[in-house]
């Protein structure tokens, strides 16, 4: 990528990905839910993805407003 983007672009693309992994959280969860008495590993994996993509949200979160999920973190941080 040798794009140069300025920080207004930066931060829309930023907010864009966050929508997405919202989404797609979303998506796996319910994905999970539906398999879980129908495919148990399949719902496992689902399962998995949305930690996943529950991982990514904080991680954006906390990059376009820092501290808004502080009281969400572990004793150990």
């Amino acid at each position: 990528m040798t794009d140069v983007v300025d920080a207004d672009e930066l931060l829309r693309r930023m907010h864009r990905a966050r929508a997405c992994a919202l989404e797609e959280g979303r998506s796996w969860r319910a994905r999970s839910e539906a398999l879980r008495s129908t495919d148990p590993e399949g719902s496992k994996e689902a399962a998995v993805r949305t930690v996943a993509y529950e991982a990514v949200l904080r991680v954006l979160d906390e990059v376009l407003t820092p501290g808004r999920n502080a009281d969400r973190r572990s004793p150990a941080d």
